[in-house]
C-alpha cells in the first residue's frame, strides 16, 4: 500500500512540476566543458569533469570533482570542490573565487571582484593579485591533522586488540614447548 502511494506521489510530482529552463546554461556530467573564445554561456556547471573558459561566462562557474581553467571572462562566482582553479595572466573574476579541498593557481595581474576563499587547499598567487574583498585561506592541516590523529588512534587500538587476542589464543599452549 505504501509503495503504491509513493509511486503515485512521485508520478504526480513529475507531472505537476514545471520543467527546468536553462537556455544559455551549460551543465555537463562526466564530459569536459569548453567555452570557446567566441562563445558566451550563462552558467557553467560540471560534475566529475573540468571547465575551460576561453570565452565569456556571464553567470557562475561551479565544478565538483574537476578543474577550472580561466583564460577568458568569468563575470560572476567561480566555485570548485575537490579540484584545481587556475587563471591566466590578466584575467578577471567578477565576484567570488571559492575553492574547497583544492588548489588555486593564479597568473599575473588577475583580479577577483569580491572575496577569495581557499578552504583546506593551497593558494599560489603572485604579488600582483588584486582582490577587492576579503582574502581567506584555511590551512589543509586543520583538516588533515585531526584526521591523521584519529586514524593513528584507531590503528593503535586495533593493533593492541589483536595483540590481546593473540595472547589469549596462545595462553592454552605450553610455551616454550617441552623437549
Amino acid at each position: 500500500m505504501i509503495k503504491r502511494l509513493l509511486v503515485l506521489c512521485l508520478f504526480a510530482a513529475a507531472c505537476v512540476a514545471p520543467p527546468a529552463r536553462a537556455q544559455d546554461d551549460a551543465v555537463h556530467f562526466g564530459s569536459n566543458l569548453t567555452v570557446a573564445s567566441d562563445a558566451t554561456v550563462q552558467d557553467a556547471v560540471c560534475f566529475f569533469c573540468s571547465v575551460n573558459v576561453e570565452g565569456k561566462v556571464t553567470g557562475d562557474v561551479v565544478v565538483f570533482f574537476g578543474n577550472v581553467h580561466i583564460a577568458g571572462d568569468a563575470q560572476h562566482d567561480v566555485v570548485n570542490f575537490f579540484g584545481r582553479v587556475s587563471a591566466e595572466n590578466d584575467t578577471a573574476i567578477g565576484d567570488d573565487l571559492v575553492s574547497i579541498l583544492g588548489s588555486i593557481h593564479l597568473g599575473e595581474n588577475v583580479r577577483v571582484g569580491k572575496d577569495m576563499v581557499a578552504v583546506f587547499g593551497s593558494l599560489q598567487a603572485p604579488a600582483s593579485l588584486m582582490v577587492d574583498g576579503d582574502r581567506v585561506t584555511i590551512s589543509p592541516m586543520l583538516f588533515w591533522g585531526p584526521l591523521l590523529f584519529i586514524a593513528l588512534v584507531i590503528f593503535l587500538v586495533v593493533r593492541e586488540y589483536r595483540a590481546y587476542r593473540r595472547r589469549l589464543a596462545l595462553r592454552g599452549f605450553p610455551f616454550p614447548p617441552k623437549p
